[in-house]
């Protein structure tokens, strides 16, 4: 029997251009035990993948603060002093990065995501004013409430599914797929993978990005 997977979406299901990879079509809804997407994405990203994936909506989102399984979603943080926190952001001269649409955020409930190109001193600064951290996901810095993380979303959707976090295969490629590696009983990195995650993980792939991904599935068939 294969075991449930947890995978990452960016820079783990992603080509190198940042789209999805067309293989993950193919090998994700062939795998045949639960999978979980954990990202940092606004909540009605991953639920789209699972829909055009065509597989069950088990999805952990915005880096743990919004989890959803078997029709329960779970939101786990308040987003108001999240929001707060960007708005002093912008009044002290900090730009969000996403213009005026914004869809970046447009969807997020609990966290703020801000372009790598802003003010990274200004931002820890402002975060710090309020009680907040930034995680650097190498796409975005994401403004969050503290031990809000992807690895308590994985154990609240295994408590949800009545499986263990530990039967869990964990495929990711940043810091913050550290904390599901953690909770998880096995873990890989793709090869792109930042520091902070290539150390967490158990092994790390031979591969970068959606090869790296089918190499690991490959070794836990």
């Amino acid at each position: 029997m294969v075991p449930p997977l947890v995978l990452d979406i960016d820079g783990t299901l992603t080509t190198p251009t940042g789209g999805i990879d067309p293989r993950a079509f193919e090998a994700v809804p062939a795998w045949d035990a639960p999978v979980v997407l954990a990202t940092g994405k606004a909540f009605p990203y991953p639920v789209a993948l699972c829909h055009f994936l065509a597989i069950p909506e088990r999805v952990v989102a915005e880096n743990g603060g919004v989890v959803y399984a078997d029709d329960e979603v779970t939101v786990t943080a308040d987003g108001d002093r999240v929001r707060e926190a960007a708005r002093a952001f912008v009044d002290r001269g900090g730009d969000l990065g996403w213009g005026a649409a914004d869809t970046v955020n447009r969807w997020r409930e609990t966290e703020v995501a801000i372009s790598l190109d802003a003010d990274e001193a200004l931002l820890r600064d402002v975060a710090a004013d309020f009680d907040l951290e930034v995680v650097d996901t190498g796409y975005a810095y994401h403004l969050k409430t503290p031990a809000v993380e992807k690895g308590a979303g994985l154990r609240s959707v295994a408590e949800t599914l009545g499986l263990d976090p530990e039967a869990f295969v964990a495929v990711g490629d940043s810091e913050n797929d550290v904390s599901t590696f953690e909770a998880a009983g096995r873990s890989f990195a793709v090869a792109n993978a930042d520091d902070r995650a290539r150390a967490a993980a158990d092994h790390v792939t031979q591969g970068t990005h959606m090869d790296g991904t089918l190499e690991a599935l490959a070794a836990c068939r």
